[in-house]
């Protein structure tokens, strides 16, 4: 029998890599790179090499489930759906639409089909809530960036003569990245700086500061202190095209390396060395970690002062540095909500910065409604793409909400942990049994490059792609008008607007670019800020009662903020490191790569193992204020004294049952929970 090859993208993650897919009778047999994708350029992780085992695992759900009686019953479509109109309109005569909240996770942000079919059901429902991952990942720098740009720029490190990794191992995160700055160090006078409590592999070609957990913003307002007093920012850009130039420079001047010293655990001598290096490089390119500088009490203002520290060195808008593209020009199929969402009055930036209001609601605000009725009860819930009870701090509260709702349903491939606590369970296909449109290369990669996503395989057992679903369950809720659609190619063509791109897209297998990189847009077009230039100070900001200029703030657990518990819990807890066998939770029942990741691991230093009893492959028990877990521990000299690294995405060893949601950052509702004070015993 022949074999066929197909063309399509990997949606496992956000870097949607392109793929040959290699299939056999209707059944997918192996899949690899795409030398000819023009930005993936052939490279695959192992995830993607192991997706037929993902996609045929023995634990796919394949038929809808109903819990009946408290235990799980195979049904038809009809059934479930049917029985899911009845307890959602029960639940919306009884509290009213606003009762239901959708939660869409990290799947359906690079998944434009299923994020928007959850913000047009919910907006044809009548909900104003949408709790996705933007809560608590990604966002934060977002809206940091924008306050400062007016649009949000991306990283451009191919022409970068200097790149700081603050906070990111793209070995775990962006293989494609690491093999890319390889490359340059091997042949390009390239400087490479890492910023970490972790001596990443890259690190050991780089100039490499092992910071103090939560201390990056004292780390930044160092290094503006000599880039300003000694003169190495750039006075043309800073003249003509910012604004609040004046103001940050009397800010930073308490801020010396001196006084950075004793916070970041990092010599002054190192503080002022990286900031020369990275002043005048020209040009320079910081890469920040997925989320790892926004998970803190001041998150959003550790994205503004990275932002402050590219504009100040002229390094933006200009080949190397952080550069704009024009959006890909899809419809937008999401529909007006009526109200706010829960949390869009107490966090009025994250919800709605200068009129563009965002589709999320807080959802770290979720456990509350649902179990004290406050701001108002939420009632019911449809997650898709997403498994809150384990991705979410404060675990156990998420758990307990779930489970005290009166209605629960959740679409997904798996029956994952939240789907245990569901009333119904619709079984959801993964991305090669569904066609659709890979769009995120402008937004993520800062490259505008669209492609068609070409479907692979039939869908498995009785699954259905999810715009399928949304739609089934609209038209049972008398919303059918909202719903036209009848196939996946008509859904491609709603959202893509007649005229070159569609042509192109249908054409080309490939994909196509849509536009061009930005560079020097300040010199040609006002930028989206009120003062129309890069806002070094934020009059936003300040309007809205925070800090123009960023601040230093001690994390909210610390040796200084909190001694008292520090005496209780000596050690600093970071959690969220990735590697690439998993994404979040996901994947973790493919056997393929738990052979390779068999067990999650707590990395911690053999001096602080030995100051607590413990050995290399010993089963420790790590304790918080919170909660306590068991894991075994792995030693390693490459993490900081004095810190625990704990990865996340494990059901069975959850990072998230040990931090809560008591710290926020007061801008975006954040929470505090990458720096939390813990102990280790054997356990």
């Amino acid at each position: 029998m022949t074999i066929e090859t197909k063309i399509s993208d990997c949606m496992l993650c956000v870097w949607d890599c392109g793929i040959k897919a290699h299939v056999k009778d209707g059944r997918l047999i192996k899949v690899e790179g795409l030398p000819e994708h023009p930005v993936s350029r052939g490279y695959i992780c192992p995830r993607g090499e192991a997706l037929p085992s993902y996609v045929y695992s023995a634990s796919r759900l394949t038929t809808p489930m109903l819990r009946e009686k408290g235990r799980w019953q195979k049904v038809g479509w009809n059934k479930a759906l049917d029985y899911c109109a009845e307890k959602l309109n029960e639940v919306k005569k009884k509290h009213g639409a606003r009762s239901l909240a959708v939660f869409c996770g990290s799947v359906g942000v690079e998944n434009i089909e299923v994020a928007t079919f959850a913000r047009r059901f919910k907006g044809a429902f009548g909900t104003p809530n949408l709790l996705s991952v933007e809560n608590i990942c990604y966002r934060a720098r977002i809206l940091a960036r924008q306050l400062t740009f007016g649009r949000y720029p991306l990283d451009d490190p191919g022409p970068s003569r200097c790149i700081i990794l603050w906070g990111h191992n793209p070995d775990g995160a962006k293989g494609m990245l690491g093999e890319q700055i390889r490359k340059k160090l091997s042949e390009d006078n390239l400087q490479l700086i890492v910023v970490n409590p972790k001596r990443i592999p890259l690190a050991e070609k780089a100039y490499y500061l092992p910071i103090r957990p939560g201390t990056d913003a004292a780390l930044g307002l160092a290094m503006l202190n000599v880039i300003i007093n000694e003169d190495l920012y750039d006075k043309e850009f800073v003249g003509k095209y910012t604004v609040g130039f004046a103001e940050l420079v009397d800010h930073v001047q308490k801020y010396t390396p001196e006084w950075a010293q004793d916070i970041t655990w990092l010599p002054a001598a190192d503080i002022k060395n990286v900031a020369r290096i990275f002043a005048q490089a020209k040009p320079s390119c910081i890469i920040q970690g997925i989320n790892s500088l926004d998970q803190h009490r001041n998150g959003l203002q550790n994205s503004r002062l990275l932002s402050i520290l590219q504009a100040v060195t002229g390094n933006f808008a200009v080949p190397g540095s952080w550069v704009t593209v024009p959006r890909v020009p899809l419809a937008n199929l999401s529909l007006k909500d009526r109200e706010e969402s829960i949390g869009a009055g107490e966090y009025p930036i994250f919800s709605s910065l200068w009129g563009r209001q965002a589709p999320f609601g807080i959802a770290t605000l979720f456990p509350q409604a649902a179990l004290e009725g406050k701001p108002y009860p939420i009632r019911a819930s449809i997650v898709a793409a997403a498994n809150p009870v384990v991705s979410f701090p404060a675990a156990q509260r998420f758990k307990d909400a779930f489970a005290s709702l009166d209605f629960l349903a959740v679409m997904d491939p798996f029956l994952t942990e939240t789907a245990e606590l569901a009333d119904v369970v619709l079984p959801a296909t993964t991305f090669l049994e569904k066609g659709g449109l890979a769009y995120v290369y402008g937004v993520v990669h800062g490259e505008p490059y669209a492609m068609i996503h070409h479907k692979v395989i039939e869908p498995v057992g009785e699954s259905w792609p999810d715009w399928k679903i949304w739609s089934e369950l609209g038209r049972r809720l008398g919303l059918g008008e909202y719903f036209p659609w009848q196939s996946e190619e008509e859904v491609v063509d709603a959202f893509l607007k007649p005229g070159k791109l569609k042509d192109e897209l249908n054409a080309n297998p490939l994909g196509a670019y849509y536009g061009e990189k930005e560079y020097l847009v300040y010199q040609y077009k006002k930028l989206g800020t009120p003062s129309e230039k890069v806002e070094i100070y934020s009059q936003t900001l300040k309007d809205h009662g925070y800090d123009p200029l960023p601040v230093y703030l001690e994390p909210g657990q610390s040796p200084f903020s909190t001694p008292e518990l520090y005496r209780r819990f000596p050690l600093i807890l970071i959690s969220g490191e990735r590697v690439q066998e998993f994404t979040h939770t996901q994947l973790h029942q493919v056997s393929a790569l738990r052979n390779s990741n068999p067990e999650p691991l707590a990395e911690i230093h053999p001096a602080t193992a030995a100051q607590y009893g413990l050995t290399d492959g010993s089963l420790a028990q790590i304790e918080t204020k919170n909660g306590k877990i068991q894991m075994r521990v792995r030693t390693t000299d490459k993490i900081a004294l004095g810190v625990v690294s704990v990865p996340h995405g494990w059901a069975n060893a959850n990072v998230n049952l040990l931090v809560d949601m008591d710290i926020i950052d007061p801008i975006t509702a954040y929470p505090d929970f990458k720096t939390v004070l813990c102990r280790v015993i054997p356990a």
